[in-house]
């Protein structure tokens, strides 16, 4: 049986960068964001917040589902955002 993905989307503190990201396991990739273990874009950036998720079956489909929502505009990805974290929370 395939793990379940996690499709998400990150933030730093201005909410000025959004970084869209797979993993199949959330919390853990979180905390790697969080704590900048591994270096990168999202190092470099403090982009650390979460502040959008869906949750799929399987890895498969939330790959998909990554690259449709990085083919899309800045304005689409922050629709999702404030249809489901209206004040940009971290989750």
């Amino acid at each position: 049986m395939d793990k379940k993905g996690y499709l998400y989307i990150l933030t730093n503190i201005k909410n000025s960068v959004l970084y869209t990201g797979v993993t199949s396991n959330l919390a853990k990739r979180i905390y790697e964001h969080k704590n900048k273990i591994t270096q990168g874009f999202t190092a470099t950036y403090n982009v650390n917040k979460l502040v959008y998720y869906e949750i799929y079956d399987n890895i498969s489909e939330a790959i998909c589902r990554e690259k449709q929502i990085k083919a899309g505009s800045r304005r689409k990805k922050i629709l999702l955002i404030i249809n489901m974290n209206p004040e940009w929370n971290d989750l």
